[in-house]
Parts: C-alpha cells; structure tokens; sequence
C-alpha cells in the first residue's frame, strides 16, 4: 500500500512503514488544502492506565507522597471503582487520548505490558522506569541501562529537595537520568543537577494542580527539556494542551518547546530523530494550525508506522479499502475515524482537566 499526502507546505509518501520519494503511483491520495504535516509528537511522560479516572483531591500538597496518601482515604470508592476496567481497556483509553492529540510515540512510566506488542494503535518507548524514591527507596537500575525515567523531587519541601541529594549518594545522578517533575530541585539540588547532565521532563499543568507551582525557570534553562502530559489523573488534558499551557508560562521559547516534543525528546530517549525525509518511519501527522496553538480539534490526520490511525471524517472517502479497517470514535466532543483496537466498553476521556486525577502507586 502506497500513500500519498499532499500539503500546502509539502508532499510525502508512504510505504510499507517508511517515508518514500513522493512519485510514482498511489493507492491512496490525502489532498489537504489547508495544513501542516510534521513529525508525530512524543510525550515523555503518562500513565496511559490512568486516564478514566475522575479527577482526585484538593487544595496544593507539599508532595505527590501527600497527596497519594489523602486520595488513598478521602477516594478509595472511586479508585477501586476505576481499577474494575479491564486492563487493556485502561491502556487503549490512554492510547487514543494521545493518538487524538496527534502524539505517535509515548513513554508510559510503568511497567512493560505485554500488550504493546499485541495490535497496540501507538508506539510506546521501552525505557527503563521506576516511581520515585519515596515509593522505591531501594532502588536500583542496572548499569547497562542507557537511561532511565523517574518522578524526581515531585514536591515543594525539603524532602523534595533532599532527593537529588540522595541519588546522586547512589550513583545515580547522571546523563542516564530521565528526571520527571523536578518542582523541589532548587538551590544546591539545582547546581547539582545541571553538573549532571541529567534530562527533565516537564509537566506544567500537572504541578500546578498538586503542588500549585510547577518548575523553576532556571531548572529548565539548564537542562535539557521534555514534555510530558502526565495521565488525565493530574494533568490538564493532552500533549497539545500541555504545551498551550507551557507557553503562557512563558519559561522556554517556541523553538525549545516544539523541540520538547520532538527532537531533545527523541535524543534523550533514544528514539529516531523526527523527519519527513525519506527512510524515515512513517509518523506523522497533518495539522490544520501551527503547533504550538494546535488543539485535538486541530488534528486532521495521525499515522503511526505507516496506517493511518486518526483521520477527520471527511478523509474516509480518499482512504479507500483502508477505512474499512476502522470506525468512527468521538472522543473530548471531537469526532475521528480510527483504526485499531478500541476495547469496548472504553468510556469517553473527558476533555478537561477539571474532570480527571488518581494517585501514584495506588492504581496498579
């Protein structure tokens, strides 16, 4: 199957999951009069198990300890409620929350899931993960490992700061650490960790709802910097929204945090740089709005390894054969054809962050 996608900013061509040369002949043409194709976006942070959950907790916590012990008594209801939906059905509803938002690639920051490997809609990253050192104070990552994620000084207290200092006494404060959430690393932890070289992952809205502040702009102007969603448990939405929100923030230019979601993020993962080049894998997608203002409504086209797994409606007819391997899926009041899995039974994601929270360790 060939496929041919045609832009006003530029052509590109599919086959057999790779970027080819855009001549020849095509099974498949998708004329956009409008649009920008552009590398699929990465997100270096979610749950994707977490995010049917209705949003948990109250005012700001010094930590996500705290806050994890308070949902734990006030929600157990609901949380165990939550934990009765299948377990592939909880990864699927992550999945098409991150496919709707024009994300190809994902880190999910728990454990491996057979289910990855079994007719998954989007490319999850294996990489080494681990909760936190409040969660797994024994912790202990192998040394061939190339990197690894962990949720780091995810606080506002001392204790928060103290845990910078703690790794760095295991040996573990490096170039190999994928820090995520960082808000209590100030002052000394700071310096320690730019002499580092460790990465950070930012997840602005999902700060501010548990801790009411989110990282220092000098955390962020020494480091390099991903981003992240975090789940539908405590952040605000998906991907596009997080960046929204990272720009009104106003701490990294446009250029940082388009490459937050794309190429710092590929190179601290290990991933393949994003590209429409030729040879390159076939992720990507078609946007009807620059990135950086891009909402989920914004999303005109998603294609992960070469299928097509999100497209407007109006884009079925071009598919061809191809739609008949999909439906239609409303999703956050927006409405796809998709391809892949979808688990019924699935219930909507909510499209606001007002609607959505769990706890870390608590939902497994």
């Amino acid at each position: 199957m060939r496929i041919l996608i045609r832009t006003p900013d530029r052509d590109v061509a599919i086959e057999r999951g790779r970027l080819v040369e855009p001549s020849g002949d095509f099974d498949v043409r998708l004329d956009f009069d409008r649009g920008h194709v552009r590398p699929g976006l990465i997100n270096a942070h979610d749950h994707l198990h977490r995010n049917h959950y209705g949003r948990l907790g109250g005012q700001p916590y010094p930590d996500a300890y705290a806050w994890a012990r308070d949902i734990q008594h006030r929600h157990a209801a609901r949380i165990a409620e939550g934990r009765t939906l299948p377990r592939r059905a909880a990864l699927l509803a992550g999945a098409w929350k991150n496919l709707f938002a024009g994300v190809t690639t994902v880190v999910h920051h728990d454990r491996w899931e057979g289910d990855f490997e079994r007719d998954f809609p989007i490319r999850v990253a294996r990489i080494a993960c681990a909760d936190s050192l409040g969660m797994v104070p024994a912790l202990a990552i192998p040394a061939a490992e190339p990197r690894f994620c962990l949720h780091l000084a995810e606080g506002t207290g001392a204790r928060a700061a103290r845990e910078v200092e703690a790794l760095d006494r295991m040996g573990l404060l490096s170039r190999r650490l994928i820090a995520v959430h960082g808000v209590g690393i100030e002052g000394e932890a700071l310096a320690r960790f730019h002499a580092s070289g460790a990465a950070l992952v930012w997840c602005p809205t999902s700060n501010l709802f548990l801790l009411g502040r989110t990282v220092s702009p000098a955390l962020l102007q020494g480091a390099d910097t991903l981003l992240g969603s975090d789940s539908l448990l405590s952040g605000a939405g998906d991907l596009l929204d997080e960046l929204q929100a990272a720009r009104a923030l106003g701490l990294l230019d446009d250029a940082r945090l388009a490459d937050a979601v794309g190429i710092t993020a590929a190179r601290r993962l290990g991933l393949p740089l994003p590209s429409l080049d030729p040879g390159a894998p076939a992720d990507i997608i078609v946007l009807t709005r620059p990135l950086l203002e891009a909402r989920a409504e914004d999303v005109a086209l998603v294609i992960v390894g070469g299928v097509p797994r999100v497209a407007r409606p109006d884009l079925v007819p071009a598919l061809g054969t191809l739609a008949l391997g999909g439906g239609i899926r409303r999703q956050g009041g927006i409405e796809r054809w998709t391809s892949g899995p979808v688990a019924g039974g699935v219930p909507p994601v909510p499209a606001h962050a007002a609607e959505i929270l769990s706890t870390v360790g608590a939902i497994q």
